[in-house]
């Protein structure tokens, strides 16, 4: 597989985002305010540079109002993840969320020109039997169907619409531009969400604020400005798919830095995500006649 640019960049972000979960585990801040600063943060940040460089360029109305869109999808995805999490188990929530390539692909299938090649969904089914593994047939035993259950859902189902939409806008606008509209609009949206719920916006630990710093410059500003850019060069099937890569990175994060435990299991249950997604980057498609045929 030729390491090009877009995914040198796709790889990049997969490894900033991957960092998240460690430093949402320390629970030294709530979720949702985490996940506000981490967008005003990231905001706060990224303009100095974009306005003293000149690179913001003001997209038309019908792509300006689609990138707030983009950015509110965005947010509602951290924000239901999060209730999600609290009223159930974040390895539950995760698996849900995962399915997001799934929607990705019938949405492509349905809306947009590039259609999901064979190689897609056989890669889809690996990747997601190999997650399934990961977490252990034992989840779907005890999986309780309530309103944590739908939310996980959603999350994965908000999360695609933003991926195909954003295909969209940045086909059309900066990746730089974009990502300045969706911060701010995340921010102030997000922003409200905190305050009707009476989250704490201050109060924290110095070490809290570093962390929630952290969270912005890595897992939202340098992973998202890749992962943006892996967008707008590649197939958004592609991109959700192979984000999936984060739950094996983010397994050896945590036994190397939090101790937890890794089993064979998930071991032999992350190869078979990796694998999966190594197939959607074949470059011959895959004959399915072929591969059911005697």
């Amino acid at each position: 597989m030729k390491l090009t640019k877009p995914r040198l960049a796709l790889i990049y972000g997969i490894l900033c985002i991957s960092i998240f979960p460690i430093l949402v585990k320390l629970r030294l801040t709530p979720g949702l305010i985490s996940a506000f600063y981490r967008m005003f943060f990231a905001f706060i940040l990224l303009l100095p540079y974009v306005l003293l460089s000149k690179n913001f360029k003001l997209p038309s109305l019908k792509f300006a109002l689609l990138a707030g869109l983009c950015s509110i999808l965005f947010s509602s995805d951290v924000a239901v993840w999060n209730i999600a999490i609290q009223n159930s188990s974040a390895t539950q929530a995760s698996l849900l969320t995962n399915l997001s390539p799934v929607w990705v692909g019938i949405g492509s299938f349905l809306f947009l020109k590039s259609k999901p090649a064979a190689n897609f969904w056989i890669g889809t089914l690996v990747s997601l039997f190999g997650m399934v593994v990961l977490v252990g047939f034992e989840l779907f035993t005890e999986m309780n169907f309530n309103q944590a259950f739908l939310f996980a859902v959603l999350s994965g189902i908000l999360y695609s619409i933003y991926l195909l939409i954003s295909k969209k806008v940045l086909s059309e606008v900066d990746v730089l531009s974009f990502m300045t509209i969706s911060l701010l609009t995340s921010s102030i949206y997000l922003g409200i969400l905190c305050y009707s719920l009476n989250e704490p916006f201050t109060g924290f630990s110095d070490t809290g604020w570093f962390v929630l710093v952290l969270q912005a410059l890595i897992c939202q500003l340098c992973a998202w400005l890749s992962v943006s850019y892996a967008t707008q060069h590649m197939r958004a099937t592609r991109v959700s798919l192979s984000l999936l890569s984060q739950a094996v990175i983010t397994s050896i994060l945590a036994w190397m830095f939090l101790e937890e435990k890794i089993t064979l299991q998930m071991v032999f249950g992350g190869i078979i995500l990796l694998f999966g997604i190594r197939i959607t980057f074949y470059d011959k498609t895959i004959p399915l006649k072929k591969l059911f045929s005697k």
